[in-house]
């Protein structure tokens, strides 16, 4: 999986690319700790994600918990898998999706 990670000022955009899974979810989990300081936007661009699994979605759960009282989490372009994903587990209630 590739991350690409943007940030301008107290936004963050981070853009992933391939499979957000039980292989890649901890390389995900540890670039956000160390770039989660003073965000009030954090942005997920999952155009080109191809797929997530429980691993991925904890890793989601972990940073909403984190933005919350900080700021807003969006997700972005997400892709029907990742959609039907969202909706079988329910983030899809939790989540800010554009």
């Amino acid at each position: 999986m590739d991350i690409n990670m943007e940030r301008k000022g107290n936004e963050l955009t981070v853009t992933l690319e391939g499979r957000l899974n039980t292989l890649t979810a901890p390389e995900l989990e540890e670039k956000l700790e160390s770039s989660m300081e003073g965000l009030e936007k954090l942005i997920f661009d999952f155009e080109k994600l191809e797929y997530i699994s429980s691993a991925g979605l904890r890793v989601m759960l972990t940073t909403m918990q984190i933005m919350e009282g900080k700021g807003k989490m969006i997700v972005r372009n997400p892709s029907e898998t990742v959609m039907n994903v969202f909706e079988i587990t329910g983030f899809i209630d939790d989540l800010i999706i554009e």
